[in-house]
């Protein structure tokens, strides 16, 4: 009898050994084999299950429409994994602080999100967990409930667009959670940095202009390289301007112009101007500034040199009417942007 009691003992023990396991198993064989998601035109990439399917369209918010994305891989029983981008609140400093901009993406998921995974009555709670950062973005950590499902949402804002990666479950998963969320990539945030280029005495072959990479994934920031004999934007606050540039003409039923100020931190594309041979003989230097209009699509439209040396004019305006910005929008409208752009020339 006490040989058939240890061997129930073993065999209980055994059970309680192995059903963990098991039920890893069963788990693995919902989610089954994970892919590395990273749809064109995005700037995230991430570790999902197979077979996510993804969504567009375009959700109301206030008296702004926002382009909408979602990568969604989900099962009745649970887990669901999603990644939600949107767009259409512009990065613009004279509307929003980068925070604020956070917070009215926030408003908006937490309104448009819960329809997807639990039908047209579903209601988020969301509960503030604290700061994040991703390779320079700023974001947010938050806990997510949705009826029976809860867990977590990691969000960032980029200068084009806003993601929220969500994780929900009908129980605790903390290594599932882990390892969805932590694979999330955002490319470095590229920062702005005043620059100079001394004139060359002899001439250089000069490099093709710079554009602008897109999305990368490496998560290295891009090589910058300035063309030789070229000149750089300069954050210099102009302290002089003559003959400012005249008030471009408003259509009826078209806003006015918003100032927006030194443009050079702001430009999505700023190609460098050439160093005219003659003004490199002349050892002229200095810094130039140029009046420029961007249209309601981010198109230098007008530019005119408004100070600085003479000879140095026409390259900064060549190169100021190949500058590229993201449009602004002024309470959901796109709107012309009028500033200026410096270029500093150093002679050695």
């Amino acid at each position: 009898m006490r040989h058939i009691g240890t061997f129930a003992s073993f065999l209980f023990l055994l059970a309680t050994m192995t059903f963990p396991s098991a039920a890893r198993a069963q788990n693995t064989n919902v989610l089954g084999e994970w892919e590395t998601l990273r749809p064109d035109g995005e700037e995230f990439a991430i570790l999902m299950p197979k077979s996510s399917s993804a969504e567009v369209s375009k959700e109301p918010y206030h008296k702004m429409t926002l382009n909408t994305r979602l990568y969604l891989w989900t099962n009745p029983a649970g887990p669901v994994f999603a990644v939600s981008s949107m767009s259409g609140i512009k990065a613009n400093p004279v509307l929003y602080t980068e925070m604020a901009r956070v917070n009215s993406y926030v408003d908006a998921f937490k309104h448009w999100f819960p329809k997807k995974v639990r039908g047209k009555d579903a209601v988020g709670n969301l509960t503030l967990v604290g700061p994040k950062t991703l390779n320079g973005h700023n974001g947010r950590e938050y806990r997510l409930t949705i009826g029976d499902l809860s867990g977590s949402m990691h969000v960032y804002a980029t200068r084009r667009r806003f993601y929220a990666a969500v994780v929900l479950n009908t129980k605790k998963d903390d290594a599932l959670t882990d390892r969805f969320l932590s694979s999330f990539f955002l490319p470095d945030k590229v920062m702005e940095a005043p620059a100079t280029v001394a004139s060359q005495k002899k001439a250089t072959k000069e490099e093709p202009e710079e554009i602008d990479p897109g999305p990368t994934f490496t998560g290295q920031k891009p090589d910058v390289k300035t063309p030789a004999g070229g000149a750089e934007g300069s954050t210099e606050t102009p302290t002089e301007t003559k003959n400012p540039e005249p008030p471009v003409p408003t259509e009826p039923g078209k806003r006015a112009p918003i100032s927006g100020g030194v443009l050079n931190g702001k430009a999505i594309t700023l190609p460098k101007p050439d160093y005219p041979a003659e003004a490199r003989a002349a050892r002229a230097s200095g810094t130039v500034v140029v009046q420029i209009t961007v249209d309601e699509y981010g198109n230098v439209i007008s530019a005119r040199a408004v100070s600085g040396h003479q000879m140095l004019h026409q390259a900064s305006v060549n190169a100021a009417r190949g500058a590229r910005f993201a449009p602004t929008f002024l309470m959901g409208e796109a709107v012309k942007v009028t500033g200026v752009i410096t270029y500093n020339f150093v002679a050695q």
